[in-house]
């Protein structure tokens, strides 16, 4: 009897083994705040604060900093996969309310997953000051916030300051990969982030939008890009290295090769969070646009 209790032991010993072996990241710490995190604004403003210890997981689209490539990813966040969520032994799921597929956010939402969103929405400055102090807020780092927002206010004063130089208003044009949809996309006026994130950085940087329809847009055809005939045309890192920085393979693209841009050579790869979101570096970031879409 006693070595049959002794062999009982041993193989619930090692079936808890197996079982902790399964998960590469399980928490050492059963009482300590293990957030997945999906959004890439929502990263950068957490490691912008120093709040990313806390972090065990970021979605796909979150690239900056740099460092945030050491946590592990759960997939795009659009295409999210549910176990490599639950692998990470989440306390918490932090997301800005554009994850997917629903079927995912289902089985979370089943498990008693807590889902946090917060309500300020960085669609301009004012909104991106308000998202920093309302996480500023929960990670309990709120002096720090404040440091972020006030650097914000003095780096955009000082962007603007800068783009008074430039006298000419080029038109831009920017393409971007969906990678959910696996298609290039041209942005218009209104589209890009929450509210129009690029349309707005755009004129900023002493710019206009080219391509006059709302939101995104397939490139399907290439009337779209022939009738607005941009100066400039930028694209977002992603699609820009899939096609290996190669303009003959941007040219091909339709209507880009007709397009004043393509006969000049002003077309460029530019970041993403760059020019999508409204977030720490927007202040910075207007000087960094209107140096890309001024270049000759």
């Amino acid at each position: 009897m006693k070595r049959i209790l002794f062999l009982v032991a041993v193989s619930v010993l090692l079936m808890s083994g197996l079982s902790c072996s399964r998960f590469r990241n399980a928490p050492t710490n059963a009482g300590a705040e293990r957030y997945v995190v999906i959004s890439p604004i929502y990263n950068e403003i957490i490691w912008a604060l120093g709040a990313q210890d806390k972090v065990v997981g970021v979605d796909l689209s979150t690239t900056y900093p740099p460092d945030v490539k050491n946590k592990q990813t759960v997939g795009y966040h659009r295409a999210l996969s549910a176990e490599g969520i639950l692998s990470l032994h989440p306390t918490a799921v932090i997301h800005d309310n554009n994850i997917g597929p629903p079927q995912v956010v289902q089985q979370l939402q089943q498990l008693n997953i807590p889902m946090k969103t917060f309500t300020a929405k960085n669609t301009d400055f004012d909104g991106a000051k308000a998202l920093i102090r309302e996480m500023g807020a929960y990670f309990h780092k709120e002096a720090r916030a404040e440091e972020l927002c006030k650097t914000m206010d003095e780096q955009k004063a000082a962007s603007l300051e800068k783009v008074k130089q430039y006298t000419d208003h080029p038109r831009v044009a920017v393409i971007h990969f969906g990678r959910a949809s696996n298609v290039y996309l041209v942005v218009g006026k209104g589209g890009g982030g929450d509210g129009g994130g690029v349309s707005k950085m755009i004129e900023l940087a002493g710019g206009e939008m080219a391509v006059a329809n709302q939101g995104m847009q397939r490139m399907e055809s290439p009337e779209i890009l022939a009738q607005a005939n941009p100066d400039v045309i930028l694209m977002t890192d992603y699609g820009y290295d899939r096609l290996n920085g190669s303009l003959d393979q941007i040219r091909a693209l339709p209507g880009v090769a007709t397009s004043n841009a393509a006969k000049t050579g002003r077309i460029f790869r530019i970041e993403e969070n760059v020019l999508n979101y409204f977030g720490p570096r927007s202040g910075e970031n207007i000087a960094k646009v209107a140096d890309i879409i001024h270049k000759k």
